[in-house]
Formats: structure tokens, sequence, C-alpha cells
């Protein structure tokens, strides 16, 4: 059997991405076998977390189980087989193991899985990988030849596919940071166009306020003067991607900025050709909402909370009491009180108090 006919290894590079996975390659492998049914398993080494992936009748619990040894559910040592070598049944059956004599003919036989090739691939990283065929006296050494001419283009897959499943964790817990950091990223083209943003962007998107998503996807600040900077910029970032990042304030209340940085290294992916990325960073509350919640962690008065709160954000008193219609005596006077309520030793470690606290991930 070849396996560059029939679109076997398309199908089985094309997998990865299917839902479940490798299901096409797997009636692929079926068919061109003629087997009762093909099985494709995987995990990591010394995990119990296994990923059953199958084509045709469904086979028995038993059977379902055949290469789960964690449990000693397994009679057969399919840990043992080496990689890249198709098996038959007849060279994993010892015959003078009861047990797995007792599996064959209790489990398989009644189903007419009387024959079987398996092999096994190994990844770099830690994943084994098991590919079998099982059904009657059809599945022979043809099988098995093409099992073995296909352990290279698994090994590829198997790759692929951690390196594949990596990304993803990594890009998980990058979001998990940037979403506890308030905050987010997106990509634009030179024609202000957004070609990809973070979930918590999309979000802000929808709130419709600061930031929306226009005609043609194009990023529309609600600023007309922001919207207007923004466009030269892109268009200066797209003549020289050495030019100078440069940061905007969206939102003073609740606090919402952006940076917007030219891209120096691109990828090879998607037909856009993304020419700035655009960091967002913003508080989700307002500021009367952070007060109330000053009131409630350190017991501040209101007045004295929203004294904190602009003290928290590296204001200075004489300007904060300003902003506030205070005189510079009475912000003194009720700092002193914030510092006592908080244990902050002054205004510098005010601000960590409150950039450390529960507010910063509320």
């Amino acid at each position: 059997m070849r396996v560059d006919d029939d679109g076997l290894l398309q199908a089985l590079h094309e997998g990865m991405f299917e839902t479940p996975l490798w299901s096409g390659f797997l009636n692929r492998l079926l068919a061109k076998t003629g087997a009762r049914f093909t099985n494709l398993i995987f995990r990591p080494v010394d995990e119990e977390t296994v990923v059953e992936l199958y084509a045709g009748q469904p086979p028995s619990a038993e059977v379902r189980n055949l290469f789960v040894d964690g449990d000693m559910r397994d009679p057969f040592p399919y840990r043992t087989m080496r990689p890249g070598r198709a098996y038959s049944l007849d060279e994993l059956i010892d015959p003078t193991d009861t047990q797995q004599r007792a599996f064959y003919e209790k489990a398989m036989v009644p189903q007419g899985l009387t024959n079987m090739q398996s092999i096994r691939v190994t990844e770099p990283g830690g994943l084994d990988l098991w590919l079998g065929c099982s059904g009657g006296r059809q599945i022979g050494s043809a099988t098995g030849a093409l099992l073995t001419a296909l352990a290279p283009h698994l090994r590829i897959a198997l790759r692929s596919f951690a390196a594949l499943e990596r990304e993803r964790f990594r890009s998980s817990v990058t979001g998990q940071v940037f979403d506890r950091l308030k905050m987010g990223w997106l990509s634009l083209d030179a024609g202000c166009r957004i070609i990809d943003a973070t979930d918590n962007v999309e979000q802000l998107f929808q709130w419709g306020t600061l930031l929306r998503r226009g005609r043609y996807d194009r990023l529309v600040p609600a600023s007309p003067a922001i919207d207007r900077k923004l466009t030269v910029l892109l268009k200066d970032f797209a003549a020289n991607s050495e030019s100078r990042p440069q940061a905007f304030n969206l939102s003073k209340d609740p606090w919402v900025e952006m940076l917007v940085t030219p891209v120096q290294a691109h990828g090879f992916a998607g037909s856009q050709k993304p020419v700035a990325i655009i960091y967002i960073s913003g508080d989700r509350r307002s500021q009367a909402d952070r007060c109330e919640q000053l009131v409630d962690l350190f017991g501040l008065l209101p007045s004295e909370a929203r004294l904190a709160w602009m003290l928290g954000q590296a204001t200075s008193i004489a300007d904060a009491a300003d902003a506030l219609g205070l005189t510079i005596e009475t912000a003194r006077n009720y700092s002193k009180k914030i510092y006592a309520k908080t244990g902050a030793r002054g205004q510098a470690e005010l601000v960590r108090i409150i950039l450390t606290s529960v507010l910063a991930v509320s």
C-alpha cells in the first residue's frame, strides 16, 4: 500500500486542526486497510491522561482500553514496543501469559478482531503515540508496511501537535497575565485595520466608548484628535519600523491608556501585514468605584478615600487638594488619617499598598 495516495498524508497533517482530532485520517486509513476499526492513542510519558481517537465500529469497553496500562487493564506490553516498527497481534501476545490469552479470546475474538497491526511513535517532548488497525485476516503484512511507512509522518504530525499545544498553553497563561494586569494588545496594518486582538480588547470594543471596531475592521478611537494622530503614526511606521513608539491617554476616569509601537519582526502566517502593535492598559472601574472599595478595605471615610485614590495615582498633595476642592491644610490632615489607617509611612508606600492590594485584580 502506498502512503501518498488517497489523500492519507494530507489528512494526517490537517488532522490536528479537526474536531475530533485526526478524524479524516482515521476514516481514510479505515477504508484503505479494510479494518473493522482504526485507533490513534497518545499521552505524555508518566501521565494518566489518555487521548483516544478511533474510526469504524465502536469497540467494546475492554478493547477501547487496549492501550491503557495505568490501571493494569492492558495485558499487552505496548510500552515496550520499539518506536517506528509495526507489530502484529501475534508479536504482542505471549502464548505463555494466561492473562494475555484470556484477553484475546474473551475480549477480541468475539468481535472479529483476530488480527491487528500497531505501531508506536515517540516525540522528543515526551509524547507517545500508538496507531493501530484491527480486524480480520485482511489485516496483515501489507497493513504493517503501511504503518511503518507512515511512522516518520506520524512523528512529524505528533511533534507539530505537541508544539501547537505548548503554544496554546503559553498563550493562555500569557493572556491570563495580561488580563490580571488589565492589559491587552491588538495589531494593525498600515490602514489602521485590526488584524488580531486579545479577548479583553474585544470586550473593550463591545463597550463602544473609547475604542470601537469600525467598518472594514478599522480601529476607531472615540477622540477624533487621537484618530488623526494614530493614522499619521501608522503611515510613519509603515515607512520606518524604527520609528519611536507613542503613548495616548484614552480616558482619565476610568484610567485607560495605550502605547503604539512599530512591528519590527513579522511572522509568515496570514495575508495582512501588521505595522503596529497597540498595548492597552486601564482600569475597569471608575474612580467612584475605587473609592468605595478603599472605604471597605481600609475603613476610610469617603472624603479620605477620594484623596487616598488620587495620592495612590502619584498625584501631588497640592494638585489632589485643588482637584477635590480642599485646602492644603485639610488635605494634609486627611493624609495623616489615611496613612494611619492604611499603615503607609508616606505617599510612596501608599502607592505601593494600593497597587498591590486586591484592587489590582478586582
